[in-house]
């Protein structure tokens, strides 16, 4: 069956040597939990080889972004293979600020899913509705839209590499979540769409996390819903007492 997961998306924060020191909270505090559950830091690009090495077996490491580029003249760009040259499990795709803030779309989306894949890098793909498309009750086809261009040109084999991550928009650094209930419904509609598209056993062994101002006091609620196997976790996993108490949620 599929794994729980807890991923932490540090955005734009902490220095190198603060990501650094929050790093090894992490790691040992990961250390004495008695857990299955998958252990994921998502620190900005400039500390992530110095991360790597501090990094016990228990916590991975994943990068927040990846060039839809192989390589050349990109400047301010970081491929794939660089990101697999220190050892990188794990990366964003298609976070809601990317799509906001750099007008990323569907289609530069699967690019970056099949370059990460072809490097055997797991994508977290990112899905999730504004506010405006809540309201008007656009949400399922707006869900259906990004993960339809983004992930299902990707063969039975392929997509079961694939970590979906949903993240209702109007609930991202806002201080609203979305209810257990809202959450669930949306995530019982993804795997609903895999089992559509390929079939009962891959969509049951797709993690699908919960994104949107998680945090230790309705983590458990949240992570009580049949289909959210976790979740990614953004200014509650720069710290690392409250990311460990997330994690013990699970």
């Amino acid at each position: 069956m599929r794994r729980n997961i807890v991923a932490g998306n540090w955005k734009m924060n902490t220095t190198v040597s603060e990501g650094i020191n929050l790093a090894k909270e992490i790691n040992d505090k990961s250390e004495t939990l008695n857990t299955d559950t998958g252990i994921i830091i998502i620190p900005p690009y400039v500390h992530l080889s110095k991360i790597i090495e501090i990094l016990g077996a228990k916590v991975k490491i994943g990068a927040q972004n990846c060039s839809a580029k192989e390589q050349g003249a990109f400047t301010g760009e970081i491929s794939v293979k660089m990101l697999k040259d220190i050892d990188v499990e794990y990366c964003l795709v298609g976070h809601s600020e990317r799509r906001q803030y750099h007008n990323e779309n569907n289609k530069l989306l699967k690019q970056k899913t099949d370059l990460l894949l072809a490097e055997n890098i797991t994508p977290i793909y990112c899905c999730g509705e504004r506010l405006d498309e809540r309201e008007k009750n656009q949400y399922f086809d707006v869900i259906k839209k990004q993960i339809n261009e983004s992930l299902f040109h990707l063969n039975s084999e392929q997509i079961k590499n694939i970590i979906i991550a949903y993240e209702p928009v109007w609930a991202i650094g806002t201080g609203k979540t979305a209810s257990p209930k809202q959450a669930q419904e949306i995530h019982k509609f993804i795997r609903d769409l895999l089992v559509e598209k390929y079939n009962n056993n891959i969509a049951n062994n797709i993690t699908i996390l919960y994104g949107g101002s998680c945090k230790p006091s309705n983590a458990k609620e949240l992570f009580s819903m049949p289909d959210i196997d976790g979740g990614l976790i953004g200014g509650a996993a720069l710290k690392s007492k409250d990311f460990i108490e997330i994690i013990k949620s699970v």
